[in-house]
């Protein structure tokens, strides 16, 4: 028998998410590690999608989705960044913002073009660049001074502009940004625009947490100078709306990337969730009722577990986006997250992920792992508690 599977797939293996919350469930443990809601969408939302169900929408939607979608996706670019894309040219419904990215970089990108990737990455954007024949060129962020007053996460501008090479195709970001809850500013994103309108590069930007920021307000790349015409940005309702499940995203960009992605995006699903993409336009329409309140959530959660942690003697990073803080392990004598992760839902009842599983050379971050708060407050407690039952107070 030949060989089975294909190279390019080679070494990508069971994702990390996949393994620590199998792990959680096994032991029963406190799941701190995969980043998705313990709760429901709004009721109003749910309400929504049933509606779209009891009036029968069950069959395919145009392959770029509803229109009805493209237009609420359209007025929530406008009304929250003064974006406008046409619905009918500049906005595609996707399967989840992965699907949005994974056409983007399939559309885009030539057999050996260079995609620069910031690590840590989600474990998925290397993936699609091998999926896509692409190289990678990963630019490392700066980790935190875990003894310092304000320990964040950073942009190296020079570091991103060494990694810049004639074949550079196209520059993938993630902002917030999952690991490290990391926020740009200013300064950073409008290096980043220079650098892309100089080498003439594409973006392609994951804001899935866009509506997820702490004392912060995200600002796309596209806003820019120079950038509309060369991004393409993805997003989705898993995050906003608590339902990671539904798995409704899309991708705004300007007509001659809007028609690459959606010729390569029919292949991959052509359509689907009918009823969810009907309640996910709701959803929009209707956001202003629903981004404040998410956000005072989650940022009550993010302060339980920070100050629990800390209280243990363990310290944390400033995590001004999304629903993930990093922590440096070596206060508490481990040395390898990695290890810990995978002893911890047995020995602690608590599960976490190593960030060592994001980067290519995993040594400068080895000690460090990353907690999901988006997690109800009992559930928080009760996994601090756990925690502090072993390492104690400080």
């Amino acid at each position: 028998m030949k060989e089975v599977g294909a190279r390019r797939t080679a070494g990508l293996g069971i994702s990390i998410f996949t393994e620590m919350t199998a792990l959680a469930a096994q032991h029963n443990a406190i799941n701190l590690g995969q980043g998705f809601p313990d709760e429901s969408p709004p009721e109003a939302v749910v309400a929504a999608a049933k509606a779209a169900l009891d009036a029968g929408h069950h069959q395919y939607a145009p392959g770029p989705g509803l229109p009805a979608l493209r237009e609420a996706v359209a007025g929530h670019q406008s009304r929250y960044y003064d974006l406008d894309y046409d619905p009918d040219t500049e906005v595609t419904v996707t399967f989840g913002a992965t699907e949005a990215i994974a056409a983007a970089v399939l559309a885009l990108c030539e057999v050996g073009d260079e995609v620069i990737v910031f690590e840590p990455a989600y474990d998925a954007y290397p993936a699609l660049v091998g999926f896509a024949g692409g190289i990678q060129k990963r630019v490392t962020l700066n980790p935190p001074d875990f003894t310092s007053d304000d320990p964040r996460w950073r942009l190296d501008v020079d570091r991103l502009e060494a990694a810049i090479t004639p074949r550079t195709r196209v520059l993938l970001l993630n902002e917030p940004h999952n690991p490290t809850g990391m926020m740009l500013d200013d300064e950073s994103l409008d290096a980043i625009a220079r650098l892309c309108v100089q080498h003439d590069l594409i973006a392609i930007t994951d804001e899935v947490y866009e509506h997820l920021t702490y004392g912060r307000v995200h600002r796309p790349l596209a806003t820019r100078e120079g950038m509309r015409e060369r991004t393409v940005t993805a997003s989705g309702a898993g995050k906003t709306f608590s339902c990671t499940g539904w798995k409704i995203g899309w991708a705004c960009a300007p007509p001659p990337l809007t028609n690459a992605i959606r010729v390569t995006k029919q292949f991959l699903s052509f359509s689907g969730g009918t009823p969810l993409q009907h309640a996910v336009a709701f959803a929009l329409n209707e956001s202003a009722s629903y981004v404040g309140t998410v956000a005072e959530i989650h940022l009550r959660r993010r302060d339980l577990l920070a100050e629990g942690l800390r209280s243990a003697g363990l310290p944390v990073s400033t995590s001004d986006g999304t629903y993930f803080l990093t922590a440096d392990l070596r206060a508490w004598g481990h040395d390898d997250a990695s290890e810990f992760c995978r002893m911890a839902p047995e020995l602690l009842g608590v599960a976490a992920v190593p960030v060592a599983a994001f980067v290519a050379e995993p040594a400068a971050m080895r000690s460090i792992v990353r907690f999901a708060y988006c997690k109800p407050d009992d559930v928080i407690a009760e996994g601090v508690r756990r925690l502090q039952a072993r390492y104690g107070h400080a």
